[in-house]
């Protein structure tokens, strides 16, 4: 009985943390997708509301799936979030716990075409490393000016996912329709898609859609963290063994 009272106190709490951060607000119903009707629990001056409750449900049944994917030794979550509001939060909060993520626009074939972008990849790594131990001095200046300017576009694509050697177990992404191309290369790979979606979206195809603001940066950090949350949990767990 005290344990079931904690965990109400502990959901309530959450609940209340997703009001603080805004992510109750969706768009006009104008903008709404048929998909998201289910989730929507009125209106206040044109604009429609969540229904945090179930926004919550959704977020602990992630994060549950989540966890178990990280039974598997090795797996990773690709955070995919490009767009202005989300990109530096997104870069902060998967690299603090290790998971590779894109914050600049999507490469098209990044999934689909994976030993190409492995290749991309390991030639950042290989330039890289060749700068860094002074074994571009054999090149000219204008060679090595060249080689500077490939190393930072191949940055801007790819760095983000140069810890990534194999497909990844899902995909979290912000905004699924912002991220498109994303979301339907990893249909097409069988990868699961994770998904902060706000009303415009359509859910039909996102395994675990999570229904809030994906525009505001303070729901963006706040969902992101709770998905970031449970893989770090889940290293500690696994150093700690």
């Amino acid at each position: 009985m005290k344990t079931e009272k904690t965990n109400e106190i502990k959901d309530i709490a959450q609940i209340e943390k997703m009001f603080e951060v805004g992510a109750h607000y969706a768009y006009t119903r104008t903008k709404r997708h048929p998909s998201v009707k289910p989730f929507i629990f009125g209106a206040k001056n044109g604009v429609e509301i969540f229904d945090l409750e179930k926004t919550y449900s959704s977020l602990e049944e992630t994060k549950e799936f989540v966890k178990s994917l990280f039974e598997k030794a090795g797996a990773q979550i690709l955070f995919v979030g490009s767009k202005s509001e989300s990109k530096n939060i997104l870069q902060t909060i998967a690299e603090g716990v290790g998971m590779p993520v894109v914050y600049n626009r999507w490469v098209g074939g990044a999934l689909t075409n994976f030993d190409m972008t492995k290749k991309r990849v390991e030639l950042l790594l290989k330039l890289t490393d060749e700068r860094e131990k002074g074994e571009l001095v054999k090149y000219t200046k204008k060679e090595r000016l060249q080689i500077d300017k490939q190393i930072a576009k191949l940055e801007r694509k790819f760095l983000g996912i140069s810890n990534m050697k194999t497909l990844p177990a899902a995909l979290f992404v912000i905004d699924p329709k912002h991220e498109a191309i994303a979301v339907k290369e990893a249909i097409l790979k069988n990868i699961p898609v994770i998904a902060l979606a706000n009303s415009d979206c359509n859910i039909r195809d996102i395994d675990y859609p999570i229904l809030a603001n994906d525009s505001s940066k303070e729901s963006i950090e706040f969902f992101a963290g709770e998905i970031a949350s449970v893989c770090k949990a889940k290293d500690i767990k696994t150093l700690e063994n």
